[in-house]
């Protein structure tokens, strides 16, 4: 099938490679949307990439008080690893170092999973024997106490073994700055589908890789083929007319949240048009060989 254009938007006969991941989702509510931000902003970061920062997180969706258990602000958060263990490891510290410090913070189970990861049951140590088991219902909690009063955590939280990891379209324009506003664009739509997160910063990458590289050790390194300084010297993907290429990466807790954040991301990106965003839409894979869920272009569009 050739390239489509949509709205003046290029859009490639490509798809999008995606991985199957382990995922959890934990909220953390405050006294105000405020506090309840900023644990989750701390907690998720260093969390771009499990090349390098051993899990991929972001805040999924802002909570209001009627949508939390205890009728505070609040943010859904996720968590994606590519193994139970490790899952686990970054979850206890993050939530330890980042939520339990932070003030007025509880934390409670965002996911309902096949399988549970330990939460304040491993938490509560910190209470050094001053903490307090609490029964609601079906629900169990750990009150454990701190200088501003008490922090409330649930036991545990939910893990699923069908989260997706991966998926991912390439915003192309004229100039970096067209290139950023598209990409602002489509993360300013991802955030509104739940389940689905896009970890790098602000929801963008810059940095494309490709598998591999010359130095030895290196597991991942510069795609050159989509950058618009080596045009002249590489066999490059980009046209004389592109100067720029943002990748948005998405996580998503099932294969759909991802295909409808990417077709979310797609339709801002379209509805922007080229004047002022991208010129043209593309997608990274390996060839169908790796990654277990694909995502064609043509099927993400509006």
């Amino acid at each position: 099938m050739p390239n489509m254009s949509v709205n003046g938007v290029t859009i490639d006969d490509t798809f999008a490679e995606a991985f199957g991941m382990r995922a959890t989702a934990i909220v953390i509510t405050a006294p105000s949307r405020k506090w309840a931000r900023q644990a989750a902003i701390t907690m998720t970061g260093f969390a771009t990439s499990v090349i390098g920062c051993g899990c991929e997180a972001a805040i999924d969706l802002d909570l209001p008080p009627s949508a939390t258990p205890d009728g505070r602000s609040g943010c859904r958060v996720m968590i994606f690893a590519m193994g139970t263990d490790e899952l686990q490891k970054q979850l206890l510290n993050r939530v330890g170092q980042c939520v339990l410090t932070s003030p007025g913070s509880a934390c409670f189970a965002g996911l309902q999973g096949s399988a549970e990861l330990k939460l304040g049951s491993a938490l509560r140590y910190f209470g050094d024997g001053w903490q307090i088991s609490k029964k609601i219902g079906d629900r169990h909690f750990w009150r454990i106490p701190v200088m501003d009063g008490e922090f409330l955590c649930e036991a545990t939280t939910g893990l699923t073994k069908e989260a997706v990891g991966g998926g991912n379209f390439f915003v192309m324009a004229q100039s970096s700055p067209n290139a950023l506003a598209a990409a602002e664009a489509a993360v300013a739509a991802i955030g509104m589908v739940p389940g689905a997160i896009v970890p790098f910063p602000g929801g963008i990458a810059r940095s494309g890789s490709k598998i591999g590289g010359k130095y030895k050790g290196m597991i991942a390194s510069a795609n050159e083929a989509y950058a618009p300084t080596l045009r002249g010297v590489v066999a490059s993907e980009l046209g004389p007319d592109i100067n720029a290429v943002l990748e948005i990466v998405i996580d998503g807790e099932t294969n759909d949240a991802v295909a409808a954040a990417m077709k979310a991301g797609i339709k801002a990106v379209i509805q922007l048009g080229p004047k002022r965003g991208a010129v043209r839409i593309s997608a990274g894979n390996y060839g169908g060989k790796l990654g277990k869920f694909i995502y064609s272009l043509k099927d993400m569009l509006p």
